[in-house]
């Protein structure tokens, strides 16, 4: 990929979403696009905790119109690839590193993006191979580098739940911050392993089950997990939220806003969740009301023409984008939307379609299930 011609379109992030977009733009007749990446492909993957494993189970069901969920293009399959249905983070990787060599997908890794300016041709992006100038832009830059930071004093003395330390082996009792996915899912790691795990937080996400959509209530798997660790006495939930951390010398004490406190034996564990991570292109983007990017019908920034984004940091009204099998809906959406604005023939991406990933009606994608 040169930094030097004017590229159709340039992504940045070679995770899913980049990956998968690129594929998507791959299939534009006549249009040239490169992908940057910050580290190695899949690089978020690849900085997961070694335990940590998908929500979303990977099964073999191409060849009958059923694509893998966790699959970036419709011919693939990382189930069919690596031979697990719940990828480790370095599993899925390696799958997004032979997808992109398949299709060759032209990719600057070890590139980090530091600089993004909009100018009337396109844009300009900064990285330290020199500027890379391309006519649109879509950031695919995930998640998983902004961990939003506990609201509470002492919050230097928690262990982020993205971080190895988190998961090692804890002896006594654990506190986790968060009942979200990620903290059941922590929480639910200590317990199989022997710990008494608290769970502390004010809106009991864990009790959520209206609706079927599991971007707001657990996914199947966690639930299954869930229900086990309570059986064993060792899980406790309790909601409140964690407004203090202290240390008194080998035991850790946060202050609840209901006026108790909850002792550990190790280092408290901010499941906390992740920002949008726009990275360099955050003035680029108007925000909601909730904080994430504003985008329109067609994943485009409202304050930005030509700026897409990719990826689960995505909201449209109250639908939330955050597993593969959701985002992936649009890769092929935007890759017409640009190719079209370049007069290019987009014909190829309804084999997307076919597949069942591509997404254009919205409205379809807020139907609950009947039982």
């Amino acid at each position: 990929m040169s930094t030097t011609n004017v590229l159709d379109a340039l992504v940045v992030g070679a995770g899913p979403a980049g990956i998968g977009t690129a594929l998507a733009l791959a299939a534009v007749d006549d249009l040239t696009f490169g992908v940057l990446e910050r580290g190695r492909i899949g690089q978020t993957f690849l900085e997961w905790p070694a335990a940590q494993t998908f929500l979303t189970p990977s099964f073999t069901g191409n060849g009958f119109g059923a694509t893998d969920l966790n699959a970036v293009h419709p011919e693939t399959s990382p189930a069919f690839s690596l031979g697990v249905d719940y990828p480790t983070g370095p599993q899925y990787a390696k799958y997004l590193r032979s997808v992109a060599a398949y299709f060759r997908v032209p990719i600057l890794d070890e590139t980090d993006v530091t600089g993004v300016q909009r100018h009337d041709e396109g844009f300009e992006v900064q990285c330290a191979r020199g500027p890379v100038l391309a006519r649109t832009l879509v950031w695919a830059g995930g998640e998983f580098h902004q961990p939003n930071d506990p609201r509470l004093s002492g919050a230097g003395l928690c262990d982020a739940a993205r971080t190895p330390q988190a998961w090692e082996d804890r002896d006594g009792r654990v506190l986790v911050i968060g009942g979200y996915e990620s903290g059941v899912d922590i929480a639910c790691h200590h317990v199989e392993r022997g710990a008494t795990v608290t769970v502390v937080d004010a809106q009991t996400p864990w009790d959520a089950g209206s609706g079927s959509d599991p971007s707001f209530r657990l996914a199947p798997r966690s639930r299954a997990r869930f229900t086990a660790a309570r059986e064993t006495g060792r899980l406790h939930l309790i909601a409140a939220d964690a407004r203090r951390v202290t240390r008194d010398d080998d035991t850790w004490v946060t202050s609840l806003d209901n006026g108790t406190r909850v002792s550990a034996d190790s280092r408290p564990i901010a499941a906390t969740g992740y920002g949008p991570g726009l990275g360099p292109t955050e003035h680029l983007f108007h925000r909601r009301d909730d904080g994430w990017p504003e985008v329109d019908e067609d994943d485009q920034s409202t304050l930005t023409p030509d700026l897409f984004l990719s990826g689960p940091s995505l909201r449209h009204g109250g639908l939330k984008f955050c597993f593969v099998y959701k985002f992936r809906q649009r890769f092929a959406h935007v890759a017409g939307v640009i190719g079209r604005r370049l007069g290019k023939d987009v014909g190829a991406l309804e084999a997307w379609r076919s597949a069942g990933m591509l997404t254009d009606d919205l409205s379809c994608c807020d139907v609950e299930c009947a039982c």
